[in-house]
C-alpha cells in the first residue's frame, strides 16, 4: 500500500489561503479543531449567521474578492443593527470541482481587506466540495455591553422610523444586470449606473453607528429583504404598526432617475432587498441627538415615518395614495 501524504488537498488549501488570515491568537493559526475567544469584560456575545449562494445572491462571474466581501458584510450589517462591535467570524466554504487558484487567491484577498477594514478576524470554519454552485456561510460574532443589544421588537408607539443611507439601489443594480437596456431607458449617466451596480455587488455595513443605535434606538434591524417586508417584521415583533411617507424615503440620484423614467419601479425599490441599510425606531426626544451623532459618524439618516398602534402591516403612502405590494419582501421559499 502506498503511503498517502500527511496533508490533504483541503489542508493545503486552508494553509495557503486562509491560515494567513487567522492572525488572532485564539484562532491557533487554524491548526486546531476549534478556536477560543473571551468577550470583553461586562459584555454579551451577539451571534449571527448568514449564507450566500452562487446564482442566488451573486452571479457566478462576479469578482471573487467582491463575493467574499459581500459574504462577510451581510453579517456585519446585522451586528451593526444590534449595536454590536465585531469580534470575529467563522467561514464555511463549499466549492465546486475545479475551482481555480486565481479565484481562491482573489477570494482570500477580498476577505483580508475586510478583516482589516472592520477589525473582524477569522477564527476558523470548514471547506467542503459542492456538487453545484459556490456557497459561503459565515457565522459572525460581536459584543455589546451587558443587556444593551438593540432588539428587533423594541419599537414603541410614537417612535420615529429612520433609515440609513439610500434605499432600493441594490434591487435596481440587479435589474441593470438582468436587463441590458435598462440604463438607457432610465437615462443613467455612468456614475449613477456604476453606483447602482456596485451597491448590488458589495454592501456597506453601517458599523459606524452601532454604538449610536445602542444609545438612542428603541429597536432596529438591518434591511436585507426589502424595506417594506423588513419593517413589517420589525413592527410585528413589537406588536405595533407604522405609517411611512414614501416621499421621505432616501433615494440615490440613480434611483431617482430610474423612478422618474418608470414609476412602477417604486415597488422593487421598497421591496427588492439587498439594501443592507438599517431601519431604527427612535424616540422623538432622542431624534435630534441621533441625527447629529450619525452625521458626525459619516452616516446619512432619514426620518421616514412614525410607529403607530395596531397590528396591520405598515402603510406606505406615496403622493397621497397607499401602496399595495404584490409581495413585501424577497423570500427564498
Amino acid at each position: 500500500m502506498t503511503d498517502q501524504p500527511a496533508d490533504s488537498g483541503e489542508d493545503r488549501l486552508i494553509a495557503r489561503y486562509f491560515a494567513p488570515l487567522a492572525t488572532h491568537p485564539g484562532a491557533f493559526g487554524l491548526a486546531d479543531d476549534a478556536a477560543a475567544i473571551a468577550p470583553p469584560p461586562g459584555c454579551d456575545l451577539v451571534l449571527k449567521a448568514d449564507a450566500i449562494v452562487g446564482g442566488i445572491h451573486f452571479f457566478e462571474n462576479n469578482p471573487a474578492d467582491a463575493v467574499a466581501q459581500k459574504a462577510l458584510r451581510v453579517n456585519l450589517s446585522d451586528l451593526a443593527a444590534k449595536g454590536a462591535v465585531p469580534l470575529g467570524f467563522l467561514l464555511s466554504l463549499a466549492l465546486p470541482q475545479g475551482v481555480s487558484e486565481n479565484w481562491l487567491a482573489a477570494f482570500a484577498s477580498g476577505l483580508k481587506a475586510d478583516i482589516e477594514q472592520f477589525n473582524c478576524p477569522l477564527f476558523g470554519g470548514d471547506t467542503v466540495k459542492s456538487p453545484g454552485a459556490v456557497m459561503i456561510s459565515i457565522a459572525a460574532f460581536g459584543s455589546v455591553p451587558h443587556g444593551t443589544m438593540v432588539k428587533r421588537g423594541g419599537a414603541k408607539v410614537g417612535d420615529r422610523i429612520v433609515v440609513t443611507g439610500t434605499i432600493g439601489d441594490a434591487a435596481l443594480g440587479l435589474k441593470l444586470r438582468q436587463d441590458s437596456d435598462a440604463a438607457a431607458r432610465w437615462k443613467l449617466d455612468d456614475a449613477a449606473r456604476q453606483h447602482l451596480a456596485q451597491r448590488y455587488l458589495v454592501p456597506q455595513p453601517r458599523s459606524a453607528i452601532a454604538e449610536i443605535l445602542r444609545t438612542h434606538a428603541s429597536g432596529a434591524m438591518d434591511l436585507s429583504d426589502g424595506l417594506a417586508g423588513d419593517l413589517t417584521k420589525m413592527c410585528r415583533a413589537a406588536g405595533v404598526s407604522a405609517d411611512i411617507d414614501v416621499g421621505q424615503v432616501p433615494l440615490s440620484a440613480g434611483a431617482l432617475a430610474a423612478l422618474a423614467a418608470e414609476p412602477v419601479l417604486i415597488e422593487p425599490i421598497l421591496t427588492g432587498g439587498d439594501d443592507y441599510e438599517i431601519a431604527a425606531a427612535i424616540p422623538p426626544a432622542r431624534l435630534a441627538a441621533f441625527d447629529a451623532a450619525a452625521k458626525a459618524a459619516g452616516v446619512a439618516v432619514a426620518d421616514i415615518g412614525v410607529v403607530t398602534t395596531g397590528s396591520d402591516a405598515p402603510k406606505f403612502v406615496w403622493n397621497g395614495r397607499q401602496l399595495n405590494f404584490a409581495r413585501r419582501s424577497f423570500s427564498h421559499f
